[in-house]
């Protein structure tokens, strides 16, 4: 560890803007909170592994703390493994050792735990019985492969025919050598992103969003431009076009990452006119889209809208249409795709040799034999998630009131607004209690939504009752707080 690299640095005021309204109620017990509002940030994502965190000193001075307090919170996090210092060479963050020897998730991370409450993840079980059928035949459909290398930038051509034959069902018709196999949504994105962004670019993205795809943007060096969501009407948020055309005419983005299906977080769903004007908006301005619609296929009783790219795009290089796997049957097939004209695939395909050399083929080839029997999946999906999200939206009224969450017609979450800036207060107190949430924050950039959580309806009902139970006594928690008893030490000089 002492010869680790230092990728990144943020500075005091920076440091001090994405810690937000840390301190709790009345000031008591602000070393503690400070370290847990850093931990937090750390394990969730927001504070990038290998940053190198201000000096004791500066921190103190932007946050108007004392020195003592910082130190101590630094002393804390040090423990626990969050931070690792050396002597003349700062403090840098780190993922704790044991955050994986104990089993213990992180807010975000794709690890979980039976003896944790999972409400940060938005992701189903399989549908076992199809997956275990689909998996047989792969077995055997495998032999067919065997003889050859087992690399295949585009996908394996059966895979690709089952896409192109599923966006076609969908009123999108398209064929294989316009469809991208892909290892999962997530690489999806990487990818697009790889292939038409250079570091400096600015990407246009809804606010708030799906916060993997910010952390992509970043990664690759672009700067992400909020566009946000209009305020909700009947419980749903929704599009301002004219905001966003008036975004890409000011901010001329490279493209624009959008989530037009049953939004991630706030699950609204665009309808065909704005879906037109969208199109008519990325040809006018040379702006590509990449549209993700990895929850696409989850409509409870919101209507089904065509594809973006049915809207006047079909072979248009300007429309990228992410799909995927892992939300409707499950997030164990890493198999995701991207469909735009034949060109862009094989521009994408090229791009993607830096990345991988292409998805494993048994996975490919159970995916292929799960999609024909896709929509009897999608009907007992949508069954099982309309009673979730009901049983959760009642739930919530009689054990939390205060609280206004979203009623989307699709997808697996609900956005909550919590009426207070407490979000990631929440989510701290949340762990204490074994309930993993995501913090709102993380669905924004620059500390926003922190009134905001999301919460899927994801979990089996008696788990689901249980983990509200919990979230109920971490929500007195800071309700209750008791007030300051003692001063704030003096800072020394």
């Amino acid at each position: 560890m002492d010869r680790v690299e230092i990728e990144r640095r943020i500075g005091a005021r920076s440091f001090a803007r994405l810690l937000g309204d840390w301190r709790p109620p009345g000031g008591r017990g602000l070393a503690g909170a400070l370290a847990d509002r850093i931990r937090l940030l750390v394990l969730d994502g927001r504070l990038p592994m290998r940053t190198r965190v201000p000096a004791e000193r500066e921190l103190a001075a932007a946050l108007d703390v004392s020195r003592t307090t910082v130190a101590t919170a630094y002393d804390t996090l040090r423990e626990s493994g969050v931070l690792h210092s050396r002597r003349g060479a700062g403090s840098w963050t780190q993922l704790p050792i044991d955050h994986y020897e104990s089993g213990t998730p992180a807010t975000f991370s794709p690890r979980s735990d039976g003896g944790f409450y999972d409400l940060a993840h938005a992701a189903l079980p399989a549908p076992s019985e199809q997956v275990r059928a689909a998996a047989a035949g792969a077995v055997h459909d495998l032999d067919a492969h065997l003889g050859g290398h087992g690399y295949d930038l585009p996908g394996i051509p059966v895979l690709r025919a089952a896409i192109a034959e599923r966006f076609t069902t969908r009123g999108l018709p398209t064929s294989p050598d316009q469809v991208l196999v892909t290892g999962g949504g997530q690489n999806a994105i990487a990818i697009a992103l790889s292939a038409l962004v250079s570091p400096g670019d600015r990407v246009l993205v809804e606010h708030p969003t799906y916060p993997n795809a910010l952390v992509a943007v970043a990664s690759r060096g672009a700067r992400a431009v909020p566009v946000p969501m209009t305020p909700e009407i009947d419980g749903a948020a929704g599009w301002d076009l004219d905001l966003l055309t008036s975004a890409v005419r000011d901010a001329a983005p490279r493209l624009a990452y959008l989530i037009p299906d049953f939004q991630n977080p706030t699950g609204a769903l665009l309808d065909s006119a704005s879906r037109e004007r969208l199109v008519e908006l990325a040809r006018r301005t040379s702006t590509p889209l990449i549209v993700d619609e990895t929850l696409a296929e989850l409509a409870l009783d919101a209507p089904r809208v065509p594809p973006v790219a049915a809207h006047g795009a079909a072979d248009s290089p300007l429309v990228l249409t992410i799909g995927s796997a892992s939300k409707v049957l499950w997030g164990g097939l890493r198999v995701g795709w991207i469909r735009s004209s034949a060109a862009m695939i094989r521009r994408l395909a090229a791009a993607r040799a830096p990345i991988d050399l292409g998805s494993p083929a048994l996975e490919q080839l159970v995916v292929a034999r799960l999609l024909p029997d896709l929509d009897s999946v999608r009907a007992a999906r949508r069954t099982e998630l309309t009673a979730a999200r009901d049983h959760l939206l009642g739930r919530l009224a009689l054990a939390f009131p205060g609280w206004t969450p979203s009623r989307p017609g699709g997808g697996v979450s609900l956005w909550v607004d919590l009426a207070e800036p407490v979000s990631s207060r929440l989510t701290t107190a949340a762990r204490r209690h074994d309930v993993l949430l995501a913090a709102g924050p993380q669905f924004g950039v620059d500390g926003a939504f922190e009134r905001r959580i999301r919460l899927p309806y994801a979990l089996r009902r008696d788990r689901m009752d249980a983990a509200l139970e919990r979230l109920a006594l971490a929500w007195a928690e800071l309700d209750h707080a008791a007030p300051a008893t003692d001063a704030e030490p003096v800072a020394v000089a």
